[in-house]
């Protein structure tokens, strides 16, 4: 249900959690870039710019204690 579902605030967050977050992220299975291959830091930084951009947002969902970056 969405009401156990909270945001988080990157600042909230150390600079190593929220890396950890959006690298856990990016890895991810099914997880389509395309064609065109990117590295880990690639991804990292495009989501990190995402985030900085308040295009996407961190979840944190409490039933299953699982977070999420999702648009916003």
């Amino acid at each position: 249900m969405i009401e156990n579902v909270v945001e988080i605030p990157p600042t909230a967050l150390s600079e190593d959690s929220l890396r950890a977050i959006i690298e856990e992220f990016v890895s991810r299975d099914g997880t389509d870039y395309g064609y065109i291959e990117f590295s880990l830091e690639e991804k990292v930084q495009d989501v990190l710019g995402q985030i900085n951009r308040q295009e996407v947002i961190i979840q944190f969902d409490q039933r299953t204690e699982s977070v999420n970056i999702v648009q916003k």
